[in-house]
């Protein structure tokens, strides 16, 4: 069984807010099967941008997606623009805390 993705932002929303870290959702997806992105930083420094995709073997995988410098914020916004239009389904969630991919990282080991 699959778990929904709304269950999976919740999740992901307490899991960082319980560490002392900011999450909130910038976009909300479709509540069963949405594509996560995660747009990481700590205290306001961009960090990278992950994506919960579809893998080959019938799970998931994360991967590092979009501008990867830390002064492309014009560029991360039009990443995630472009993603969005391509996929009204997509949830994208910002994370502020220390270390946000390694949360992101214990956080898919659960899912």
């Amino acid at each position: 069984m699959r778990l929904k993705s709304r269950f999976l932002v919740d999740l992901l929303i307490r899991r960082a807010e319980a560490a002392g870290g900011f999450a909130a959702i910038l976009a909300k997806g479709d509540d069963n099967s949405g594509i996560i992105l995660v747009q990481c930083s700590d205290r306001g420094v961009p960090g990278p941008l992950l994506e919960r995709r579809f893998a080959a073997d019938d799970g998931y995988v994360w991967e590092a997606v979009g501008p990867r410098g830390p002064k492309d914020d014009e560029s991360r916004e039009n990443y995630r623009i472009r993603r969005r239009n391509a996929d009204p389904d997509l949830w994208i969630v910002e994370l502020d805390i220390a270390n946000a991919p390694q949360l992101v990282a214990e956080w898919a080991a659960l899912t």
